[in-house]
Protein backbone atom coordinates (compact mmCIF):
# COMPACT_ATOMS: atom_id res chain seq x y z
CA UNK A 1 0.00 0.00 0.00
CA UNK A 2 1.27 3.81 -1.28
CA UNK A 3 1.93 6.25 1.60
CA UNK A 4 -0.04 9.62 0.07
CA UNK A 5 0.68 11.51 3.34
CA UNK A 6 2.78 14.15 1.23
CA UNK A 7 0.49 14.48 -1.57
CA UNK A 8 -2.53 14.99 1.35
CA UNK A 9 -0.11 17.78 2.86
CA UNK A 10 0.30 19.17 -0.26
CA UNK A 11 -3.27 19.64 -0.87
CA UNK A 12 -3.94 20.92 2.28
CA UNK A 13 -1.51 23.53 1.93
CA UNK A 14 -2.70 24.64 -1.72
CA UNK A 15 -5.99 24.66 -0.39
CA UNK A 16 -5.09 27.12 3.09
CA UNK A 17 -2.97 29.10 0.23
CA UNK A 18 -5.90 29.70 -1.76
CA UNK A 19 -8.52 30.17 1.02
CA UNK A 20 -5.80 32.80 2.23
CA UNK A 21 -5.37 34.49 -1.05
CA UNK A 22 -9.51 34.32 -1.49
CA UNK A 23 -9.96 36.25 1.92
CA UNK A 24 -7.36 38.69 1.36
CA UNK A 25 -9.38 39.60 -1.88
CA UNK A 26 -12.54 39.47 -0.37
CA UNK A 27 -11.05 41.88 2.26
CA UNK A 28 -9.99 44.31 -0.30
CA UNK A 29 -13.34 44.44 -2.01
CA UNK A 30 -15.73 47.42 -2.67
CA UNK A 31 -18.34 47.76 -1.12
CA UNK A 32 -20.64 45.62 -3.08
CA UNK A 33 -24.43 46.31 -3.45
CA UNK A 34 -26.43 44.24 -1.82
CA UNK A 35 -27.77 41.33 -3.81
CA UNK A 36 -26.49 43.01 -7.33
CA UNK A 37 -22.33 42.13 -7.09
CA UNK A 38 -22.49 38.60 -8.74
CA UNK A 39 -18.42 38.95 -8.73
CA UNK A 40 -18.82 39.58 -4.90
CA UNK A 41 -21.08 36.63 -4.16
CA UNK A 42 -18.51 34.12 -6.53
CA UNK A 43 -15.84 34.81 -4.56
CA UNK A 44 -18.15 34.00 -1.31
CA UNK A 45 -19.05 30.91 -2.96
CA UNK A 46 -15.79 30.17 -3.71
CA UNK A 47 -14.75 30.96 -0.21
CA UNK A 48 -17.55 28.14 0.81
CA UNK A 49 -16.40 25.58 -1.53
CA UNK A 50 -12.42 25.83 0.11
CA UNK A 51 -13.89 25.99 3.14
CA UNK A 52 -15.63 22.47 2.68
CA UNK A 53 -12.58 20.97 1.26
CA UNK A 54 -10.90 21.90 4.17
CA UNK A 55 -12.63 20.59 6.58
CA UNK A 56 -13.25 17.46 4.66
CA UNK A 57 -9.34 16.59 4.67
CA UNK A 58 -8.36 18.27 7.58
CA UNK A 59 -12.08 15.37 9.49
CA UNK A 60 -12.17 12.52 10.53
CA UNK A 61 -12.57 9.42 7.96
CA UNK A 62 -15.53 7.40 8.85
CA UNK A 63 -16.23 4.36 6.28
CA UNK A 64 -20.00 3.20 7.49
CA UNK A 65 -20.00 -0.61 8.25
CA UNK A 66 -23.00 -2.92 8.71
CA UNK A 67 -22.38 -2.80 12.65
CA UNK A 68 -21.52 0.81 12.72
CA UNK A 69 -23.87 3.14 10.37
CA UNK A 70 -23.06 6.33 11.36
CA UNK A 71 -20.43 8.19 12.83
CA UNK A 72 -20.66 8.00 16.98
CA UNK A 73 -22.51 4.91 16.83
CA UNK A 74 -21.28 1.98 19.24
CA UNK A 75 -20.02 -1.09 17.86
CA UNK A 76 -22.94 -3.29 18.39
CA UNK A 77 -21.80 -6.67 19.55
CA UNK A 78 -23.39 -9.71 19.33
Amino acid sequence: MRDFTHYRAAAVSALREAKRALDEEIAGYPTPISGCDAQFTYLLAERGRLSAALAAFEGEVFIPTPRTLEPGMGVESR
